[in-house]
């Protein structure tokens, strides 16, 4: 009786519709343009060094190129000046 009291809640956990597993990010942070690609299954495909190839690569398609907002050097801002000293 006990294991069939124990079994139940847990059981209903694993029913829950929200009980989906996570999907990991697709913004590859190497790349500064990604190719929004809307389809049956819509997907992220961040591969292009600049907007004018993800533009040729979505002509025709249901995409769209959009600024990678997880590129590494994004923020990155002008490097520091070293002076010595004579």
């Amino acid at each position: 009786m006990r294991n069939l009291f124990l079994a139940l809640p847990a059981a209903a956990i694993l029913a829950l519709p929200g009980a989906a597993p996570a999907c990991a990010q697709t913004y590859d942070p190497n790349y500064p343009v990604c190719l929004l690609v809307y389809a049956p299954e819509p997907y992220n495909r961040c591969s292009f060094t600049s907007l004018a190839q993800c533009n040729a690569s979505a002509s025709g398609r249901a995409a769209q190129c959009v600024a990678n907002p997880f590129f590494a050097n994004a923020n990155r801002g002008p490097g520091r000046r070293q002076h010595r000293a004579y």
